[in-house]
């Protein structure tokens, strides 16, 4: 499978670094399964279209080889690794970590403003699911998470949960067409949102932690049912 989005080409020519450029485009293609878990990694392709050399590509699969999205297998090819379950579940508890801890932080003092935005994105996410748009029900529950992140403005916290999720969204957009899991998320962080209204800091992680756990409950139920994708 290769990649193909025109669009590529034309950001390469205004990169200010044509390496990041490439590590940035590959993992977004990796995490949203533009490039599916075992797809090989067309080198010649991704440097005609990005108009890019080969040390430039090297360098962003060598980055991509160090988060385990990519793997080298000599004498075959480059391939989007599959899914590994121990990734996920390590990554998941990091997440946990970081985003219950966030929560906690800034419940008491959170603002007006951002509980506004929260319930804005939280009707959107309503909103989405009722019309099956499910890219739009995805990018909205980032955008939830994100915003949380954001009001507590520390940079390795936010770099953190962004590391995390590279292992997890995969198997979360795989996820997102199950018919259940949809309405629990938007129960989920309603109950999350409450808590913060609330001002409660122990309520509110203990909204997040649930929120999270029950995530990953169904990660793994999906990984059961979908052994393919994974590496064993």
């Amino acid at each position: 499978m290769s990649y193909n989005d025109p669009r590529l080409g034309r950001m390469a020519r205004r990169a200010g670094s044509k390496s990041g450029l490439v590590y940035e485009e590959l993992r977004s293609a990796i995490i949203s399964l533009k490039l599916e878990p075992g797809a090989q990694i067309d080198k010649a392709e991704i440097c005609s279209r990005l108009e890019v050399s080969r040390q430039p590509l090297s360098e962003a699969l060598a980055r991509l080889s160090e988060e385990r999205l990519v793997s080298v297998e000599p004498q075959k090819g480059t391939y989007v690794t599959r899914i590994r379950m121990s990734d996920v579940v390590e990554a998941a508890f990091v997440r946990e970590a970081l985003e219950v801890a966030t929560v906690r932080r800034i419940a008491p003092d959170i603002d007006d403003e951002t509980l506004d935005r929260l319930k804005l994105i939280v009707d959107y996410q309503t909103a989405a699911a009722a019309a099956r748009d499910i890219e739009e029900f995805y990018l909205l529950d980032m955008r939830f998470h994100s915003t949380l992140i954001e009001r507590l403005a520390f940079r390795r916290v936010a770099e953190g949960v962004e590391s995390a999720r590279a292992q997890t969204e995969r198997i979360r957009r795989l996820l997102l067409p199950t018919p259940r899991r949809n309405p629990e998320t938007i129960a989920e962080h309603n109950v999350i949102l409450a808590e913060l209204a609330e001002r409660n800091a122990t309520g509110t992680a203990e909204a997040m932690r649930a929120h999270l756990v029950n995530g990953l409950k169904h990660l793994r139920e999906f990984a059961a049912e979908r052994p393919d994708l994974f590496e064993p």
